[in-house]
């Protein structure tokens, strides 16, 4: 649906964005994540055909954006981060305006745009939209990016400056849009959201994407360990175990913190057993997606 090979776009020599190469498929929310700065609004302005690439390409359902403008952009809605609109004219007046750039007969445009206002909660609202808040800018810069009832959504930073009802209002709007079948990628530094509403994420820094896939894979990917964290608790006192994989262990009281190399549950599990010891609870301790980020991007600051 998406697919990006080697897009690279340079400015004064440097490469704000390089060598993007990804892919979404139909259907999936994609969670472009990265700190300010990393390239995901020039990224994006390129796949929405805004900003031309020094090199690469960008493919929306095998058509090329910049070969081929006009065909990707009727297949493509887009909200920008800080959407703008025309001041002094109405949600409804700014939508009829845009309808014309896809040549929409009046009536189907009048109907379109009122059932969209409806949907992101303006109906209704004839004031004009320089008199709008950041949270009713963003409502309205949504039904401006569905117009044309596309198959692909692209967002940059759709939340960004809402207040939490806002932002739930925005991500109940994506879980909406994902369920009707549309593809979504949006960009977000914000990890809690895209854990919330992403199938798919793509992790960018200083211009270079440097892991993709699931949740769980980019973890995997970024985290570049093979440690284990065991938490077992006990009944009574816990007794230091032997297994020689045990890389470090921290023990208080009932309890115990286990490094280990690999997963080792069962045999703690076993050696415990032989010492009389009833095990009360035992788990690996999963590192959050924002631990493995912060890490990685930032070297754990």
């Amino acid at each position: 649906m998406i697919r990006t090979e080697n897009l690279t776009k340079i400015y004064d020599g440097v490469r704000a964005v390089d060598s993007l190469s990804l892919e979404v498929k139909e259907g999936e929310v994609f969670g472009f994540l990265g700190p300010n700065g990393a390239g995901k609004t020039t990224a994006i302005g390129m796949m929405v055909g805004l900003i031309e690439p020094a090199e690469g390409k960008c493919l929306i359902n095998g058509v090329d954006v910049i070969k081929n403008p006009l065909d990707a952009k009727r297949m493509t809605g887009y909200l920008p981060d800080g959407v703008g609109f025309y001041a002094h004219l109405s949600a409804r007046q700014n939508l009829k305006y845009f309808s014309k750039f896809y040549d929409m007969e009046s009536g189907d445009a009048d109907r379109r745009i009122a059932e969209l206002l409806d949907y992101v909660g303006l109906a209704g609202v004839e004031k004009p939209a320089g008199s709008f808040s950041r949270g009713m800018r963003q409502r309205l810069g949504l039904a401006q990016a569905l117009l044309n009832d596309p198959e692909i959504i692209f967002m940059d930073e759709p939340t960004n400056g809402l207040d939490p009802q806002g932002v739930m209002q925005f991500r109940h709007a994506i879980n909406d849009l994902a369920r009707k079948g549309k593809t979504i990628f949006f960009s977000s530094h914000i990890m809690e959201e895209v854990q919330q509403v992403c199938n798919t994420i793509g992790i960018i820094t200083k211009g270079k994407l440097i892991a993709s896939g699931t949740i769980e894979d980019v973890k995997r990917k970024m985290s570049g360990s093979d440690r284990y964290t065991i938490l077992i608790k006990v009944a009574g006192d816990m007794p230091k175990l032997a297994d020689t994989r045990i890389m470090d262990a921290v023990y208080n009281n009932g309890s115990a913190v286990i490094e280990s190399s690999i997963d080792i549950r069962d045999d703690i599990s076993t050696e415990l057993y032989g010492k009389g010891v009833r095990i009360r609870e035992q788990r690996l301790v999963e590192r959050s997606l924002e631990d493995v980020f912060l890490e990685t991007v930032y070297g754990g600051a």
